[in-house]
């Protein structure tokens, strides 16, 4: 399913595991960055460190509640990549001062992944992005056909889950993501 997305035009793959034991979450990380590297396409693992330390990926993605920024800087290369979640134009300007290299801003809709996420709208989401120098990417329920409400709000791209991989053609529905991503910027 990765590979169908990457050969489709995603730009960046995130893992995501909550209830995987350590090890097993490390060789899924692993096997996952040997697929996105044959397409050139950085692998960020969601909230852990030491899966993306012992697994060599490129970069991690942290929220509000997971260790900082600041202190993944101070263990970790000037090339690992950083992104961290940001609800408010407050948690943006901190987590570029802090090192971060991108931002995921959002819920912008309601996400079949993360029933519980706090919701921004269009103008909190323009607010936010036009608060900081370093992109800032969209998450949260985008899907092919609400992408077009987030036209002008001067984000950097888009995070998808459900809108490629809940499709029986990841394919093409990546191939149609990437082509709506790309006229929103």
């Amino acid at each position: 399913m990765a590979e169908k997305a990457l050969e489709g035009g995603a730009t960046i793959m995130q893992l995501r595991e909550k209830n995987l034991e350590k090890n097993a979450f490390i060789e899924k990380a692993c096997k996952l960055k040997e697929i996105c590297h044959k397409y050139n396409v950085p692998l960020i693992i969601d909230d852990d460190l030491d899966v993306a330390v012992e697994s060599k990926a490129d970069g991690i993605h942290v929220g509000a509640d997971d260790i900082s920024v600041e202190e993944i800087r101070k263990v970790t290369s000037k090339d690992f990549i950083i992104g961290a979640t940001a609800k408010t134009v407050e948690q943006a300007i901190l987590a570029e001062k802090s090192g971060a290299d991108y931002l995921g801003v959002g819920a912008v809709f309601p996400s079949p992944t993360k029933k519980n996420a706090i919701r921004i709208d269009e103008k909190k989401l323009k607010e936010i992005c036009q608060s900081v120098k370093i992109p800032a990417v969209a998450i949260g329920g985008i899907n092919f056909e609400n992408a077009n409400k987030l036209r002008n709000c001067s984000i950097s791209g888009i995070a998808v889950v459900s809108a490629i991989f809940a499709e029986n053609d990841i394919l093409n529905a990546a191939k149609r993501l990437r082509k709506k991503a790309e006229s929103l910027l």
